[in-house]
């Protein structure tokens, strides 16, 4: 299992309460049923809307069981923004 960072943006950030936190999970799949377990179901419904970033790469379409973390490494969990 891979230590890692998750930090929050916008909503996401005001969902979990924190800006970041740390997690140990193998993959982004995980990782973010460990997020779900840990906070509340309001933060679960942004994540349905939410893009992420691994180590600064976008995930994309990609099966969140495919993406494998890294020990030290950083998700971001981005929200739809508003604006330009």
């Amino acid at each position: 299992m891979a230590k890692v960072t998750v930090r929050y943006w916008a909503a996401a950030k005001a969902a979990a309460g924190t800006a970041e936190e740390p997690y140990e999970a193998a993959t982004l799949a995980e990782a973010l049923d460990a997020v779900r377990a840990r906070h509340s179901a309001e933060l679960a419904r942004v994540l349905l809307r939410c893009s992420f970033l691994v180590d600064g790469d976008p995930v994309g379409t990609r099966a969140h069981e495919t993406v494998r973390l890294g020990d030290g490494g950083t998700v971001e969990v981005l929200p739809p923004f508003a604006g330009g």
